[in-house]
């Protein structure tokens, strides 16, 4: 504790934004081991993470804001979220979180649609590069669900982006941030609990047995909903709000590269899942080109 206090706010903030990307890296494992639809795992997880996020709002005294730019942050990041855990269920963890990490690519895109800025050579190429890693994703397993799952992990990165811009757009401003980001998780409770409830139970009264997909909903998936509300959303978020006030936006960047990389690494130990060889060049050219980008884009 001595070694902690000793260090300087910088080196705390980068510390804690380590702490962050490990603990949001669990997710891939819940999810996995959770038999539910996947709605009703992004709502019981939402609803866990919003009760923490707003208790943290309300101790540290954080007004609540709803702007266009909070509202946006909360759409993005509730997709997203929801679009993250129904590509787990379809395709691989490492498909899923690697491909939502493809965000800052389409955080380009859509300044440049959108928001009318030309992008240029560099942005270009670094967009072109991503897109070549993207499909090699779709060179592995060719089932319609694999298929499927990509696709809903390149949505997971677009809405990602979107949360992004909108937060860029909010400034420095904390209760806009944690407003989006709370908004956020209690939308995809809002919106995944019910519907997912309904195909729970619809799948339930098809197998007959009263239970989720022929399994009843064992108490360690409440558990797991539990870990994955407090410990892999909600308790990271609240280290990310105070870390992100100290820790350069680059080394926000490139810690957080930590998730993409360990996420697979814990299903596999944990799951046994491994994804395919083309998923992995697909990976390392992805992460590498995002990674080379939040430098370059730094040093200008």
């Amino acid at each position: 504790m001595s070694k902690f206090s000793s260090l300087s706010p910088k080196q705390k903030a980068m510390l804690l934004m380590v702490i962050t990307a490990m603990m949001w890296s669990i997710g891939g494992i819940f999810i996995k081991l959770i038999s539910w639809h996947p709605l009703m795992i992004s709502g019981a997880r939402g609803i866990v993470s919003a009760s923490v996020l707003g208790g943290y709002m309300v101790y540290k005294k954080i007004p609540y804001k709803l702007c266009k730019e909070s509202a946006g942050a909360a759409i993005g990041l509730a997709a997203s979220a929801t679009f993250f855990v129904i590509a787990n269920k379809l395709t691989t963890a490492a498909n899923a979180i690697v491909l939502q990490y493809s965000a800052p690519i389409f955080i380009l895109l859509i300044t440049a649609i959108i928001l009318k800025r030309a992008l240029s050579r560099r942005e270009i190429i670094v967009v072109g590069i991503t897109m070549i890693g993207i499909v090699l994703f779709f060179l592995d397993q060719l089932s319609p669900g694999n298929i499927l799952g990509n696709f809903f992990g390149i949505l997971a990165g677009v809405f990602l982006a979107l949360m992004f811009v909108s937060m860029g757009e909010g400034g420095d401003d904390d209760s806009i941030r944690m407003s989006g980001i709370f908004m956020a998780h209690a939308l995809t409770a809002v919106i995944g609990l019910p519907i997912g409830l309904y195909f729970t139970m619809t799948a339930a009264n098809a197998a007959g047995t009263g239970s989720v997909n022929g399994l009843g909903i064992a108490p360690i998936e409440i558990v797991y909903v539990l870990i994955l509300g407090i410990f892999q959303l909600g308790i990271p978020y609240v280290l990310y709000a105070i870390a992100s006030k100290d820790c350069p936006p680059l080394a926000c960047s490139l810690i957080g590269m930590l998730e993409p990389l360990f996420n697979p690494v814990w299903v596999a130990i944990f799951v046994g899942e491994l994804p395919g060889m083309f998923a992995l060049i697909g990976a390392v050219i992805i992460i590498a080109t995002v990674t080379w980008w939040c430098i370059s884009d730094a040093r200008e």
